[in-house]
């Protein structure tokens, strides 16, 4: 396994980072992430698979760093991942126009 850098933020989360299982599998690229806003927690990230986009809970995250997402799930149980997310949580984009400054504080996503 390749070096995936330092851990970061969901904020600073960019949208084509490679999502990979516990075992060492490739599964996907980052689509969009989703967060609890009122709470301003993590809620999970939706994934662009081959077989389409795929919902994957923040529990099963294991660690988010700037050039990988490592799940702590294996291929088999990432096969098996629905569709979206079924608390209905908001969607977040990348945001290509936000600057520097913004991009520090966390604003390089915003609400769809």
């Amino acid at each position: 396994m390749s070096d995936d850098g330092h851990a970061v933020s969901y904020k600073v989360l960019a949208r084509g980072t490679p999502v990979w299982t516990s075992d060492g599998v490739e599964v996907g690229t980052v689509r969009t992430v989703l967060e609890n806003e009122r709470e301003h927690l993590f809620d999970g990230i939706v994934l662009d698979t081959p077989a389409g986009r795929r919902f994957v809970d923040a529990p099963e995250v294991a660690r988010i760093a700037e050039r990988r997402v490592t799940l702590s799930i294996d291929a088999a149980a990432a096969a098996q991942l629905p569709e979206r997310d079924p608390k209905g949580s908001a969607e977040f984009a990348a945001d290509a126009r936000a600057g520097r400054f913004r991009r520090s504080l966390g604003g390089r996503w915003r609400k769809r």
